[in-house]
């Protein structure tokens, strides 16, 4: 697979800082039930990088250290880590609020038929990728028969009490949807796409969901190898240059988040991560050095793909970032 690393050294993006740190994200590991076009961490069933349990149990030290309130865990599937309930009961039982990046197939799969029991257990926020509320489209995206399986995980997490407004028994269960663009193109209005999914989702299959995220496709990984492979990867550069919002630049999630791999190793974000561009400051570069030592006011590693998180809308882990700027 082609990188696009080189391609992003030489940039004009803003120099930034770390500000408090609010949420610690963690990827257990890129082993997946799925291959999806536009995944940037270019997981799959053939991956073999997982957390080891002495990393894994060093998390709550540091969530305790530095005051954290949000385990945000990722992956690949992060349910497919052995120690994904263990640390998820560990975090609960501090206070800290968790969220699992779930692709929803996970929970169709043979051997976590309870992972949604369990998620809903222990009050797991559900972020879940639904590219699109239409079976050729998801099934493009992310292989045949995604989306029969993505909609049986939605029923079964609305039948737990996710994401029903109407039911206070599941008040406390979020459930949140992720869109991404199908190409090389900037997502659409996240409220008015929003409004889409609630009524296509609610009419055609009756299922409910909190929020939706608009996430902008980064160029990197394996969707960064299909812009090089069709020669687009130039001209969506250009796209999100042009686009890109200076009011973004103070919401961007990299001031509030920093991302550990399945190494212990830290970067300023999970796309720093997957490009292997380590935070600037050496001092602090493993998950163990925030036991001590507090990352507030250093420098965040930029370069030329930042652009992607303050196009247009504004895109992060938890979707757009400027209302102002839709």
């Amino acid at each position: 697979m082609k990188s696009t690393i080189e391609l992003f050294e030489d940039t004009d993006f803003p120099n930034i800082k770390r500000q408090k740190l609010k949420v610690l994200q963690v990827n257990m590991g890129y082993l997946c039930n799925m291959s999806c076009v536009h995944c940037h961490v270019a997981a799959s069933p053939y991956r073999t990088e997982m957390m080891s349990r002495e990393l894994v149990d060093l998390i709550p030290q540091v969530l305790q250290a530095q005051n954290i309130d949000t385990l945000d865990l990722t992956g690949g599937a992060p349910e497919m880590h052995e120690d994904f309930k263990h640390l998820v009961k560990a975090a609960r039982a501090l206070g800290v609020k968790v969220i699992d990046r779930c692709n929803l197939t996970i929970l169709m799969e043979e051997g976590y038929e309870d992972m949604a029991q369990f998620l809903a257990d222990n009050e797991v926020e559900v972020v879940a990728s639904l590219p699109c509320y239409s079976l050729e489209n998801v099934d493009k995206q992310r292989g045949k028969g995604a989306f029969d399986d993505s909609i049986l995980g939605l029923h079964k997490l609305n039948a737990l009490g996710y994401g029903k407004s109407d039911n206070k028994a599941g008040s406390n269960l979020t459930l949140n949807l992720v869109y991404n663009p199908q190409g090389a193109t900037l997502p659409p209005n996240q409220q008015q796409l929003e409004a889409d999914y609630k009524h296509e989702l609610k009419a055609h299959f009756d299922i409910e969901f909190n929020q939706l995220f608009a996430l902008t496709n980064m160029p990197i990984q394996r969707f960064g190898a299909v812009l090089l492979a069709k020669n687009e990867f130039h001209p969506y550069m250009d796209l999100l240059k042009a686009n890109y919002v200076a009011a973004n630049l103070t919401e961007v999630m990299c001031r509030s988040t920093i991302s550990v791999n399945w190494l212990g190793e830290l970067f300023d974000c999970d796309f720093n991560q997957q490009l292997k561009i380590p935070v600037p400051n050496k001092s602090r570069r493993h998950l163990r050095d925030l036991l001590m030592q507090n990352p507030a006011g250093d420098d965040i590693a930029i370069a030329d793909h930042c652009y992607g998180c303050t196009a247009g809308q504004g895109s992060s882990c938890g979707g757009i970032l400027e209302e102002s700027a839709i």
